[in-house]
């Protein structure tokens, strides 16, 4: 593949490199630019600072949509500064009736993004079952054990059913 200067793709030992353009003219190497930014809206300072599980249930509740929770689960993070305040709510993923994908990436994207020290997960169960499942309790050892790569504290994790009920891994010992 040759590039003619109009911004072909350039080659790098033989292969393609999609993202970087040549002009041959100048041998000039050209790249996206990557722009990471965060920025509060609403004062960290002067928001909730979560104590327990009752607090964060009750958090959840109002921040999660009524007309969904039980009809298809979704898994959101919660995320804190030093003093546990919390700095906003992120709904990760979607799913569908029974389970909801949690890509790793995303998640550790935006707690670095947010410099959040501290999180919380969430996902619904829309069948109102309030017990962990091995995927719940694998999902969250994996979190925890990543988190430990960047000081994050992985405080708890709280599954709510659409009754207003909730199970939290810290009150049963899981955390």
């Amino acid at each position: 593949m040759r590039s003619k200067g109009n911004g072909w793709p350039c080659l790098w030992i033989g292969l393609p490199i999609p993202f970087l353009t040549c002009n041959t003219k100048s041998m000039e190497l050209k790249v996206n630019e990557i722009q990471i930014s965060y920025r509060e809206k609403l004062s960290t300072l002067t928001s909730l600072s979560v104590t327990n599980s009752k607090e964060v249930a009750k958090l959840l509740f109002q921040n999660w949509d009524n007309k969904t929770i039980g009809l298809h689960e979704t898994f959101k993070i919660v995320l804190l500064n030093q003093s546990n305040k919390v700095k906003g709510i992120y709904p990760l993923s979607h799913g569908g009736i029974t389970g909801t994908l949690v890509d790793m990436r995303i998640l550790f994207a935006i707690i670095l993004k947010t410099l959040s020290v501290g999180i919380i997960l969430a996902h619904n169960h829309p069948s109102g079952q309030l017990k962990a499942s091995e995927p719940d309790k694998q999902l969250t050892r994996k979190i925890k054990e990543a988190a430990q790569l960047f000081d994050v504290k992985v405080l708890d994790h709280i599954i709510l059913a659409p009754d207003g009920r909730y199970y939290s891994f810290a009150d049963h010992g899981l955390m």
